[in-house]
């Protein structure tokens, strides 16, 4: 069997294969279980030899693409390679043994290491407190969604409105919405940036919040960001920065003296830890001393000489995660924090806006660049042109996968037709870029004289072309026998 070709381990199953035999026992104790608890019949499980398991799991993993082997130019969500240092600290006995209902007493050097990654957050960000136990970041933004609620219910007022740029990330109207405010949409200029002018066009005493990305989906600096929080602060209303996008921004520019008094960050993200897969996140709010109160509960504090979870916040909006966080996507934070220091950090940075801007000039000669100024981690080119070989930019994006390349996001942010927003992180080397346009290259060429290899790529994967559509809205959950 090749490796394209790998069929479901239950489609290999064989009556009486076994890859583990046991002796037979004693099953009187079986009589002693409820009869509503026992298994009715014989569960569902394939029937394969030990070798056979091993070469089929084996197979799977050699399919996925993974940050070990292949580029991930993935736009605004920094698929940056993760330390391997950072896993062996996250599987220490020590750690992945505990249980979270462990009495604080016995767990005195993680309940330090909240308290210390949540100094590191503050100083970085410029922020007076922090909460980690949000659990992503969409659940971050949520949170704070929900602490500028509970502010202004608490000073008598109930304003109605949150307002959320064209070029900010998609949760964040989702948060608006479903927290129940009315969501107002700002025009992004011709620059793809907000004008304050635009701002004020909006902004009015009905406005709770403004929620703003920086650097934004365009991978732009939104350089009157002083004025658009004086703006709305002078309108009574708080400002919010999505800070998924602060691998842009580490060591060299803080949202805390930009006027912003809340902001989430991605630890699976920025800070080191593995981002994707559907595995746990970490999306720590942050928040200026005025709304410290309203943070979660519980929160880690010191007193004397022990590290407590202090449940009193006066006007605490109350849990939003079960006990406190994801602990080990935490601690692989802290970790990649005490290795990289206060420089590194802004090495990194200073990295990904070379990266990024370094690829945008290569790709510029190959595709549009709608807003092609310079970029901070990551930009937007547009397939528009293409449309004209009946190429679109999802043809580009499978034909990438035939190279070794993942795909970068497609379609996003909406106000760019065809678009690809592609993020190199600091982590590539320009030999890697290189290699990365020299794909495009080839795929553009392709479009022009031979678009047919395009609209039916992948021509390498174990899986073509799917109908997305039906499998988005017609998804097989569970696999039985009769399936």
């Amino acid at each position: 069997m090749s490796k394209q070709d790998i069929s479901l381990i239950f489609e290999d199953s064989r009556p009486g294969r076994r890859a583990l035999r046991f002796q037979e026992v004693d099953n009187k104790w079986l009589g002693e279980i409820p009869a509503g608890l026992r298994r009715g019949h014989p569960p569902e499980l394939p029937e394969v030899t030990e070798l056979e398991i091993a070469r089929h799991f084996t197979r799977l993993s050699q399919r996925n693409f993974n940050i070990d082997a292949n580029f991930y130019p993935l736009g605004s969500c920094t698929m940056k390679y993760n330390p391997k240092v950072l896993e062996r600290a996250a599987r220490k006995k020590e750690f992945i043994s505990l249980h979270p209902l462990t009495v604080p007493s016995v767990v005195q050097g993680c309940l330090r290491i909240y308290a210390e990654t949540e100094e590191c957050l503050k100083q970085i960000c410029g922020m007076d407190a922090f909460s980690l136990q949000p659990a992503a970041g969409a659940q971050g933004e949520l949170t704070g969604v929900k602490i500028c609620r509970a502010y202004f219910e608490s000073r008598g007022e109930n304003r109605k409105k949150i307002i959320i740029p064209d070029t900010a990330h998609g949760t964040n109207p989702a948060s608006a919405a479903l927290t129940g405010y009315q969501v107002i949409e700002a025009k992004s200029d011709k620059h793809g940036i907000l004008n304050p002018e635009r701002l004020k066009q909006v902004m009015d005493k009905d406005v709770a919040l403004i929620m703003i990305t920086n650097p934004n989906t365009l991978g732009l600096f939104e350089e009157h960001i002083l004025e658009i929080s004086r703006i709305a602060h002078e309108a009574g209303a708080l400002v919010y920065m999505d800070g998924a996008n602060m691998n842009a921004l580490l060591g060299i520019a803080r949202p805390g003296d930009m006027g912003v008094d809340m902001l989430h960050l991605n630890l699976h993200k920025t800070f080191g830890s593995p981002h994707g897969s559907g595995g746990p996140g970490s999306g720590p709010l942050g928040v200026k001393n005025f709304l410290k109160d309203y943070l979660p509960v519980p929160v880690v504090t010191k007193k004397g000489d022990d590290y407590v979870f202090d449940w009193g916040l006066k006007h605490s909006i109350g849990r939003v995660h079960s006990f406190y966080g994801n602990f080990l996507v935490i601690l692989r934070a802290f970790v990649w924090l005490k290795m990289v220091g206060s420089d590194g950090l802004r090495q990194i940075s200073e990295a990904a806006i070379v990266n990024a801007n370094y690829l945008k000039a290569k790709v510029r000669e190959l595709l549009e660049v709608p807003y092609d100024s310079q970029c901070m981690h990551e930009f937007v080119a547009s397939a528009v042109s293409l449309k004209q070989f009946g190429v679109r930019t999802l043809d580009i994006a499978k034909r990438l996968l035939d190279f070794g390349i993942h795909p970068p996001t497609i379609y996003f942010p909406l106000i760019v037709h065809e678009a690809l927003m592609i993020e190199p992180t600091e982590s590539e080397s320009p030999e890697t870029l290189d290699e990365f346009v020299s794909c495009l290259r080839q795929i553009i060429s392709e479009a022009h004289n031979s678009p047919e290899v395009l609209t039916g790529s992948p021509h390498n994967m174990p899986v073509g072309r799917v109908d997305e559509t039906y499998a988005a809205r017609n998804p097989v959950l569970r696999w039985t026998s009769k399936s």
